[in-house]
C-alpha cells in the first residue's frame, strides 16, 4: 500500500471520527431534550445507537490503518538499511 494512499485514509478517518463525535453531541442533547418535554424519544435514541454504533466502526478502521502504516514503515526501514 502506498504510504500517501494510506496518509491521506488516516487523515479522512480523523475527519469522519470528529465529525461523528460532534454528531454525537447534538443528538444526546436532541435525546434529552425530547424526554425533559415528554416527547417521543425512540427515534432520537435509535439515532443516538446508530451514530455510536458508526463511531465504533471508524474507530476499528482508523486502527486497522495505523497497523498499516506501522507494517509499511518497518517493511520500509527493513528494506532500506
Amino acid at each position: 500500500m502506498n504510504h500517501g494512499w494510506e496518509q491521506e485514509h488516516l487523515d479522512q478517518a480523523y475527519r469522519h471520527i470528529a465529525e461523528l463525535k460532534a454528531h454525537i453531541v447534538r443528538q444526546r442533547v436532541l435525546l434529552k431534550d425530547a424526554l425533559d418535554t415528554g416527547q417521543a424519544s425512540e427515534l432520537a435514541e435509535s439515532m443516538l445507537h446508530a451514530l455510536e454504533g458508526s463511531l465504533r466502526i471508524f474507530e476499528k478502521h482508523r486502527q486497522l490503518i495505523l497497523e498499516q502504516l506501522r507494517q509499511t514503515e518497518r517493511a520500509d526501514r527493513f528494506y532500506h538499511q
